[in-house]
């Protein structure tokens, strides 16, 4: 299986330091997470209880 990644919405341009991709690791299955600007320097699996709680605390870290 090809894994397929998409880039956030809330990535920046090609200055952007903080640059995010998730993809589906496998139907059903656990979420990645990378640096896109380093595509093959490994990702984070992650279940979906996982990820929620780290969606959780991104939206609650103060913005600049």
């Amino acid at each position: 299986m090809i894994m397929q990644w998409r880039k956030s919405s809330h990535s920046g341009g090609a200055d952007d330091e903080h640059c995010v991709e998730l993809g589906r690791l496998a139907p059903g299955a656990e979420i990645g997470v990378r640096d896109s600007k380093d595509p093959d320097g490994g990702h984070l699996a992650l279940s979906a209880a996982q990820f929620a709680s780290l969606i959780e605390q991104v939206k609650q870290y103060p913005t600049r």
